[in-house]
């Protein structure tokens, strides 16, 4: 049931979105110089790796640097980069990914291989579901790259503590996952989407 509702979401999304597609390839490839999507490797179910799809919403090579975002103050993000996280616009084209199979609309965030070395064989079990556009965490930490902006140690405290309190999170929506909770997540986001855009 949860596949079929994926697959006509992100089918209608993608014709519904299509033209702010348009808009936002012409400003990302005329804002800086790169692709318009930026491709990278995440760990999907089943502990397997799978290319993840966003708007490139950084300046080329940006992640060779550091994987951590850190919000306004981050040099790498370029202006129209800067509109389009704070939307979550950029992770529009994971829509594709969805239909694709590799993703569902509501599922754990995918991790980078990284920081999956970092889960205890309990945490591990978020892998035996697909990996989400949105979810519980996500809605909890729509404003984490802020958050890791202010801190000392960005990669510390998002290991140590962010990281940790989205896997607990994770793990009880593992326990209840429902067709209600899949559309409860849905609309929980675009409430907190719409709050976010009027800051």
């Amino acid at each position: 049931m949860i596949r079929l509702l994926d697959i006509i979401i992100s089918f209608v999304g993608l014709l519904f979105f299509f033209p702010i597609f348009i808009i936002i390839s012409i400003w990302v490839k005329i804002d800086s110089k790169g692709p318009i999507f930026f491709k990278q490797i995440r760990v999907g179910q089943n502990n397997i790796d799978f290319k993840l799809y966003k708007f490139r919403s950084m300046y080329l090579k940006s992640d060779k640097k550091t994987l951590i975002t850190i919000g306004e103050n981050d040099l790498r993000i370029t202006k129209s980069g800067h509109y389009i996280r704070k939307l979550k616009i950029d992770e529009l084209p994971q829509l594709f990914n969805v239909l694709k199979g590799d993703m569902s609309i509501v599922g754990p965030r995918p991790e980078v291989r990284k920081y999956v070395d970092y889960y205890s064989p309990e945490q591990l079990k978020i892998l035996s579901i697909k990996p989400g556009i949105t979810d519980y965490a996500s809605i909890e930490y729509m404003d984490e790259n802020y958050i890791l902006g202010k801190a000392e140690n960005p990669n510390k405290l998002y290991v140590e503590q962010i990281m940790q309190d989205k896997l607990n999170l994770n793990l009880k929506y593992l326990e209840k996952q429902s067709v209600y909770e899949y559309f409860k997540i849905i609309l929980l986001t675009i409430k907190n989407l719409l709050k976010n855009s009027l800051k």
